[in-house]
């Protein structure tokens, strides 16, 4: 059985699908061997550009010891109702696109497989009801959860203003999630009407410390994009986290070793020094 690699796992759903992970089709996408960008390097908290040095020698070591560990990350994606949440997980995970979904009801949950530098890394992916009455049976799901994805729609502006309500509610199951601010149907609207939409889009994800990124899952533009950005820095979270135990793991076995060896020597020259 693999071990899951995570701070905190919500439900027993969330435990039982991991034995059997599909890896994707699209496999050669998974792969991350360079740290994706951001959208724009003005609009972003994550000052990450590449995978440090630290970060790679671990994962060689990683691959070295053919370790089973199973690492993932929770994402939720929320948002008012009908502005394109459950398009944007599916074109990232199937590729499809298509204007017939019917409306979420609670939560549907995908799982996709990475690789980043030669190490299986996973992401949850939660796809949350923008319906009120559905909001009770999304919000129990999340808690643990490592990023939020806040989605509003180009052509409807009062969901971007609707933002802040939806932030407040996952904080308060949330603590210090990466914060992705997401405008979808980029498409549908006029230049002019985009680039007003996104200077407020840019200017909230600056007050909330979210990183901005427009896609549209019509067209595929910059999907792929923000998933493999996430994937990237919460993996990189996760292997520094990971250093960081081992490290304090042999620090503190080297401090007793060290403390016994000179509890040893005090008592041998106390007896030395009685006699």
């Amino acid at each position: 059985m693999d071990r899951v690699y995570q701070s905190d796992i919500s439900s027993d759903v969330e435990n039982s699908f991991y034995s059997s992970i599909p890896i994707s089709k699209s496999v050669e996408e998974r792969t991350l061997q360079d740290f994706p960008l951001p959208y724009d390097s003005n609009c972003t908290p994550n000052k990450e550009t590449h995978f440090s040095y630290q970060i790679r020698t671990a994962c060689h070591k990683i691959n070295s010891s053919k370790c089973d560990m199973l690492r993932l990350t929770k994402v939720i994606v929320v948002g008012d109702v009908a502005v394109g949440k459950t398009c944007l997980v599916r074109r990232f995970c199937v590729q499809a696109f298509e204007t017939n979904y019917k409306a979420t009801i609670g939560v549907d949950f995908e799982a996709e497989k990475f690789y980043i530098l030669d190490v299986p890394y996973i992401l949850q992916i939660w796809d949350t009801a923008g319906q009120e009455k559905f909001k009770c049976i999304a919000s129990s799901y999340y808690r643990g959860a490592r990023v939020v994805i806040l989605v509003f729609d180009f052509s409807h502006i009062s969901s971007l203003y609707n933002i802040p309500k939806w932030l407040g509610d996952t904080l308060k199951c949330t603590e210090n999630p990466l914060l992705f601010l997401v405008g979808t149907k980029k498409d549908v609207v006029t230049n002019s009407a985009y680039k007003l939409t996104e200077n407020e889009a840019m200017k909230l994800a600056k007050e909330i410390g979210a990183e901005y990124c427009p896609v549209s899952s019509k067209t595929g533009e910059n999907v792929d994009r923000l998933f493999r950005r996430i994937a990237a820095l919460t993996f990189s979270e996760d292997i520094l986290k990971e250093t960081t135990e081992s490290d304090e793991v042999k620090i503190s076995e080297n401090f007793v070793k060290f403390s016994r060896t000179n509890t040893k020597k005090k008592k041998e020259n106390c007896m030395s020094s009685c006699r």
